[in-house]
């Protein structure tokens, strides 16, 4: 699942993701995935950090604060500085910063489907 509110960024995360045979659903903002995390258990998360009605953050705090997700793989992205600070604060398992390499983001989400 990706949170995302760039259209742009989002559609290409889905087809990179896609095209490596993942099934992907995803969300321009914290309230619809919120909506659907209670009726699918996906493999992994990846969260923007600045969403319309929140962050990624957060959304990952939720997440390991409930016993149903908590070993949900969140993976946090953002353009902005340092992300590891605080990626290790909401406990995410890694963090990309954008822009980011294609073959590196695949890499990575693949670590995580497998970790």
């Amino acid at each position: 699942m990706i949170v995302e509110d760039n259209d742009e960024i989002r559609e290409m995360l889905e087809f990179l993701l896609q095209s490596e045979k993942y099934a992907v659903r995803s969300f321009a903002d914290a309230a619809s995935f919120r909506e659907q995390i209670a009726n699918v258990r996906p493999d992994a998360l990846i969260f923007d950090v600045t969403l319309p009605d929140g962050n990624g953050f957060d959304l990952c705090k939720e997440l390991r604060s409930n016993p149903a997700t908590v070993h949900l793989p969140v993976i946090i992205m953002s353009a902005s500085g340092d992300l590891s600070a605080l990626s290790r604060e909401c406990q995410a398992d890694d963090y990309i910063s954008k822009p980011f390499d294609i073959y590196d983001f695949i890499c990575r989400v693949k670590k995580q489907m497998v970790g």
